[in-house]
């Protein structure tokens, strides 16, 4: 650039650095994001349009009126949210720009129009290509208009919110303006970019993707989403990282580091040899994971791991996502666990097999979203986006990154691409669910090099929908991708419990529960009781408390625990369970999908058929006895009105009670039996029915129910189901609970940290706090607030942390008082 250029682009700021007075200039910010975004785009085939959207998603900032804002906040030495596009500000002067300042429509202007004047020649060369064409000309713009707000509707209810945007006045977008004033190399590249032949090869290449399949009009149009939103997350990642770097200049030397999948391979290997089989389970494990190793040099897809609960499932999917990965060189492995009970024991024994290497650069784990959707710059820039090779998370935070609203979720969805999916107890995926989540992971499977394990004792029937819905959406899995042969055999082999059912029609009181748990516990030493509610569990510990003698132990577990306070109970008892001394737990279905324990008996409460097997992996998993026994009783009173899967497993349950031995009840005859009983006849359920008649699917598909007609291809109404979307009804608030003093000084710090933003500092604190951190229901969320008992840990931060006093050491939060310490005072 010529001196004069350099001070031009000088002219115009991005960010301002109000400490140093070392401005990003809107030239330098733009490149950068253009050069990450396109890096990002490469893992879903689409570099140039990656680069295109960075290039120009804030070219409305060299409007005046931007600069003016910038000025203003330069002078006054203010905070400010460098993402304000339409208002969002916190000085005084610059609230008069509050909702006057678009920065985002003038590069989606530019975009649109740039390529639209194309799809003429495009029509004369190849009709064909018209609809992929129109599909990449509305994404790239949808995703620059979009990128402080989250993806935008393109068709609502009684409105064309997309065409409305673009055909917005240039008095409000400033796109002639920009175009003015804008540096020439910016203005060069991005016409290079919008070119004819730029469109033609993009539009071949969605065409080609697409028609590899005979797909429905559903799944296309779904697609043509997946598409767009894959991109969105691109850019989304690239704003913030850029911005980020620009804070912490040190980052950029960290950023797309590539794994070592060799060494990790290795390492596993040794770890694996150092144990030798010394029983038939150990045996059985073994050969498992031998054929998990073997498999992993094949292609990429979905594959299936079925393996009974105690099989070393763990251990073995490990092994073939890293061969998997170091195969086809990805770039990185996802854990997605049902449970946040699970996440800190399987990263433990991932770093258990990495030992010698630096485990936190590998090992990532997300547990919750402190960070609240309307978030400010400083949470922003600190959002997780899964960048570590190894991440474990749950099923809620997938889910969310998929489909929730804004862009703190959609900046981590371009991370499934390029990648190893393991799901950990896939039959926990919501029923709502089905047809969004197949649909999801057939995208990310076929065309952005994705690898999905499916990874249970109680495999649902995803890939085989009955013939009347399949067109919705059914995960393409192959028969022949189950990575374990001859299942029938392997569970009889694996056979260690006996299933007694006790049901009866009166139902059990509590006070007959409690004397068959004491009985058992005497006559085993250890007992498991799971129950279905909180309430429940609190009953029974209670009550027990009182009944049990001083030198038996007595455990409580339930989702009100943040994950250090539960991993602390259960290290406990895995120390009493392995010295053989007298151990009770009483505990909420949290602890039966994958949680490492071995209890002499297990008394569950009835419930679906998948849950009773899984508990029963919580029975003589080690094979110490000759049988375990699992019983499994009906509570006379319990009130799951709204656990609306519990009660529908329940009566698939004892449908199948009828019709099989208990000899048989574990047996995947029977276990396929009961998913067809408790999945298929909830068919209409998996398209995430919404009031009105409408859908989720049909919302982020071909959207029929929504204004017509239109002449763009995109119909979705991204924004509109987003909004509606929960992922299993899931808490959407998180706090931070001041479990002990580690917790406590967390709490502090983020109380206290530095207002002039120190990016570094406060990712950390996040991540630390997340171990620490419960999620809550919004009716638990109002009532907590009505006794006053969480605070903000700044007036201008949606993070909060919890009263002292609202935590007890054996329930976890409360909505009472739980104990007499004082508050934190700060």
């Amino acid at each position: 650039m010529s001196n004069f250029q350099q001070a031009k682009s000088l002219a115009h700021i991005a960010h301002p650095d109000i400490q140093h007075g070392n401005h990003q200039s809107v030239f330098a910010h733009l490149q950068g994001v253009s050069q990450i975004s396109a890096v990002l785009a490469t893992k879903i085939g689409f570099t140039e349009q990656g680069q295109l959207i960075g290039l120009l998603h804030d070219f409305g900032k060299y409007s005046s009126a931007f600069q003016h804002y910038m000025r203003l906040i330069i002078q006054e030495q203010a905070g400010y949210n460098p993402d304000n596009d339409e208002g969002s500000t916190e000085s005084s002067a610059s609230k008069s720009l509050k909702g006057k300042i678009d920065h985002s429509s003038a590069g989606a202007q530019w975009v649109y129009q740039a390529l639209l004047a194309h799809l003429d020649k495009l029509q004369q060369q190849d009709k064909t290509l018209v609809p992929f064409g129109l599909t990449i000309v509305q994404a790239l713009s949808i995703c620059i208009a979009s990128h402080h707000s989250g993806l935008i509707d393109c068709l609502s209810k009684n409105e064309h919110v997309f065409a409305n945007r673009i055909k917005k006045h240039d008095d409000l977008t400033h796109l002639s303006e920009c175009v003015e004033k804008a540096d020439p190399e910016v203005l060069t590249q991005a016409q290079s970019l919008a070119s004819y032949n730029g469109l033609f090869k993009c539009s071949q290449n969605l065409k080609s993707m697409f028609q590899k399949y005979e797909l429905s009009v559903i799944e296309q149009d779904y697609y043509f989403g997946m598409f767009t939103k894959l991109l969105f997350s691109c850019l989304i990642d690239a704003d913030r990282i850029d911005s980020t770097d620009f804070e912490q200049p040190d980052n950029r030397a960290e950023r797309f580091k590539p794994a070592d999948w060799g060494l990790a391979c290795d390492k596993i290997e040794s770890f694996i040899a150092k144990y030798v089989p010394v029983n038939p389970i150990d045996h059985i494990r073994s050969e498992i994971s031998e054929n998990c190793v073997n498999r992993a040099q094949e292609e990429i897809g979905i594959y299936s791991l079925t393996v009974p609960t105690g099989g070393g499932k763990t251990y073995a999917s490990l092994r073939f996502a890293l061969h998997h990965a170091n195969r086809h060189n990805l770039d990185r492995i996802i854990y997605i666990i049902p449970f946040t009970s699970i996440i800190e024991q399987n990263a433990a024994a991932i770093r258990d097999v990495l030992k010698g290497l630096n485990t936190d650069d590998w090992v990532l784990e997300h547990h919750s979203n402190l960070e609240p959707e309307q978030q400010t710059w400083r949470s922003k820039l600190a959002c997780e986006n899964w960048d570590k090779p190894i991440i474990l998370t749950t099923m809620v935070q997938f889910l969310e990154t998929v489909f929730a609203s804004g862009t703190r979720g959609s900046r981590r969805l371009h991370q499934l691409s390029n990648a190893v999916l393991v799901f950990d107890e896939i039959q926990t995926l919501p029923i709502r669910c089905v047809h969004l989540f197949n649909n999801t992971l057939n995208y990310l499977t076929r065309f952005c090099r994705t690898t999905a394990l499916m990874c249970t004792a109680t495999q649902p029937l995803l890939n085989q929908l009955p013939q009347q819905i399949k067109h919705l959406g059914e995960l393409q899995l192959p028969r022949e991708n189950e990575l374990t042969p001859n299942i029938a055999e392997l569970y009889q082999q694996l056979e260690r419990v006996s299933i007694k059912d006790i049901t009866k029609k009166t139902g059990w009181n509590a006070a007959e529960i409690t004397e068959l748990i004491q009985k058992q516990l005497a006559a085993e030493q250890s007992c498991l009781v799971i129950v279905n509610t909180k309430a429940w569990a609190k009953t029974l510990f209670q009550a027990l408390q009182h009944q049990v003698s001083d030198e038996i132990a007595i455990f409580h577990l339930s989702t009100g625990m943040c994950p250090a306070h539960r991993k602390a109970i259960l290290d406990e008892i895995r120390m009493r369970l392995s010295e053989g001394v007298m151990t009770l737990c009483i505990s909420t279905q949290l602890i039966e999908a994958g949680v490492d324990v071995d209890f002499g008996c297990v008394i569950r409460f009835v419930a679906g058929l998948d849950s009773i097997a899984q508990a029963a992996g919580r029975c003589n998993r080690n094979g110490k006895q000759q049988k375990g026994n699992v019983f499994v009783l009906n509570p006379n009173d319990e009130n799951i009105g709204m656990l609306h899967d519990i009660r529908t497993g329940i009566a698939a349950t004892n449908r199948i009670f009828t019709e099989f031995d208990e000899a048989d009840l574990l047996k995947p005859e029977a276990m396929e039996r009961y998913f067809q009983y408790y999945f298929f006849e909830r068919l209409k359920e998996m398209t995430y029915p919404l009031k009105g008649g409408q859908s989720l699917l049909n919302l982020l598909s071909s959207n029929l129910n929504n204004i017509n007609p239109t002449q763009f291809t995109l119909k979705q109404s991204f924004m509109t189901a987003a909004k509606q979307f929960k992922a299993i009804d899931a808490p959407i608030h998180s706090v931070i609970v001041p479990f002990n003093d580690e917790a406590q000084s967390i709490i502090t710090q983020l109380c206290a940290i530095n207002k002039a933003f120190d990016a570094v500092t406060f990712h950390n604190l996040l991540k630390a706090a997340q171990k620490y951190s419960v999620n809550i229901f919004p009716n638990v969320w109002q009532k907590l607030n009505e006794q006053q008992a969480v605070y903000p840990i700044a007036q201008d931060e949606a993070v909060f942390y919890l009263s002292e006093a609202f935590y007890s050491q054996d329930f976890g939060l409360s909505l009472e008082v739980a104990n007499a310490q004082q508050d934190l005072i700060f």
